[in-house]
Order: C-alpha cells, then sequence, then structure tokens
C-alpha cells in the first residue's frame, strides 16, 4: 500500500491520500479522542502523541498536530493509517452518518429565506467544496441571517491562517456575485 501525502495551506495540517475511498459518503470531523471513539482510524490517530485533528474526505484523511514536527510524526501517521486499512477494520464504526446527522442539526434560515438558501448551498457543494478539498478541508453551510451566511470550517481549513482570505475574498466575492442578498461571509 502506498500512501501519497500532500502539504496543504494551513502548516498545522498534512493531506493523506491512501489510494482508496475513505468515507463512501459525507465527512467526519474529529477535533478530540473523545470524539474520535466513533471511527477505529480516529482513534488510532489519536492515540499518536501530538495529533489534535483528524477529517475524513472521500478519498483522504488530514491530521492536524500542534508542538511537534511533522518529520517526528508523518511516519507515525503513515504507519497507522496503513495498519488500519490492512486490518480490514471500517473507517467509522457504526455511526458513519454521524458527520452528515451532525452537520443537518444546527442549521438556521428564516423559511422566507429557503431559495437563497437553495442557491448558496448549489454554488458550495459544486464550486467551493471540492476546491476546498483539494487543500484537505471542507466548508458547509451552516445558517443564513440578515445578509450574512454562516459557514463551518472543516480539516485543514480549521485554523488555517489564510482560511480568512478564502472567506472574504474567495466565497464571499462568489456568493455576493449569484446571490444579491449575500452581503457578507462569516466562520462560526
Amino acid at each position: 500500500m502506498f500512501i501519497q501525502t500532500e502539504a496543504t495551506p494551513n502548516p498545522a495540517t498534512l493531506k493523506f491520500l491512501p489510494g482508496k475511498v475513505v468515507m463512501e459518503r459525507g465527512t467526519a470531523d474529529f477535533r478530540n479522542a473523545g470524539e474520535a471513539e466513533a471511527s477505529p482510524l480516529a482513534s488510532r490517530l489519536f492515540a499518536i502523541t501530538g495529533v489534535t485533528g483528524v477529517y475524513f474526505g472521500y478519498d483522504f484523511i488530514t491530521v492536524s498536530k500542534e508542538d511537534a514536527e511533522w518529520q517526528h510524526l508523518k511516519p507515525a501517521i503513515l504507519g497507522s493509517i496503513m495498519e488500519h486499512f490492512m486490518s480490514g477494520q471500517p473507517v467509522m464504526g457504526g455511526a458513519s452518518t454521524l458527520a452528515e446527522a451532525v452537520d443537518e442539526e444546527g442549521e438556521f434560515f428564516d423559511e422566507d429565506d429557503e431559495t437563497v438558501v437553495v442557491t448558496i448551498k448549489e454554488l458550495l457543494e459544486t464550486r467551493v467544496r471540492p476546491a476546498v478539498a483539494q487543500d484537505g478541508g471542507d466548508i458547509t453551510f451552516k445558517g443564513f441571517r440578515d445578509g450574512t451566511v454562516y459557514l463551518n470550517m472543516k480539516g485543514a481549513c480549521s485554523g488555517c491562517p489564510s482560511s480568512t482570505a478564502t472567506l472574504k475574498h474567495g466565497v464571499q466575492n462568489l456568493l455576493r456575485h449569484f446571490v444579491p442578498e449575500v452581503q457578507a461571509v462569516e466562520a462560526l
């Protein structure tokens, strides 16, 4: 098994490409070892000292760190990913739709804005999320109120120094161009 790695715009996050489907549907974002109990692979990765976040996309895994050097962490992470896929265990332990269910809950917007929200979600799905996934992250819709779109940053995007520029200059400009009702974009 050959696992490729890619740098992300976030220096504290690396993207790992195992050459296999990681999440058939949806995504999963783990910010601590307690959350990682829903996934044998995430639990394995959080057992490595220095790992502070794990995110699963369709065919990639992003791992975030703090206070450790990638040259020391990377071999352990590669070994854990390889061991997991060789073991035949599932990536998610019975809660594979956990991330999707959590994402759908907690959305907020006025019923009168439903057509605007549908357009915003479609633009995010077709234009923003594929580009952000290239960098090992994800952006999901959380709400729309008083002309402001609220988004959730995940994976490499969470805590990334360039995420503010991505939101303000990329996503905000795109949404304002196609949806005149959008005045601003904010991260939650």
